[in-house]
């Protein structure tokens, strides 16, 4: 999996940020509000991004209702995984990205590390 360009990542942002399945009218009003787009510029990214596997989608009638195929965490865990595969020595990678972390942060790794099962959101840890 590849990163997203800007148009991409708006839309995914947007996705993301629902609470259900979406159409392209529904993301192309959304997106107008902040800037002018063509509904058709909408509806073929969203196209596209079904096609590249980041959209599952089902007609609904006439038009088709579109969703994340992952969640924004599993897409972000993706991208931490190639910049790990791409970045040289793991380990040092690893070091650089945790001695930038604050101490919330730290903390939901050490939770997670220490106990895989248990969410780093338990007990307010954010």
């Amino acid at each position: 999996m590849r990163g997203l360009g800007p148009l991409e990542a708006k839309i995914m942002q947007r996705m993301w940020s629902g609470d259900a399945p979406q159409t392209v009218r529904a993301v192309h009003d959304s997106l107008a509000e902040d800037r002018k787009i063509a509904y058709t510029t909408v509806m073929t990214v969203m196209d596209n991004l079904h096609h590249k596997g980041f959209l599952g989608r089902e007609r609904q009638g006439r038009a088709y209702v579109y969703s994340p195929a992952t969640t924004r965490e599993e897409h972000t865990a993706s991208l931490l995984g190639e910049v790990l595969a791409d970045g040289g020595d793991r380990a040092n990678v690893l070091l650089h990205f945790v001695e930038h972390l604050d101490a919330d942060e730290l903390e939901a790794l050490r939770r997670v590390v220490t106990d895989p099962d248990r969410s780093p959101h338990q007990d307010g840890a954010r």
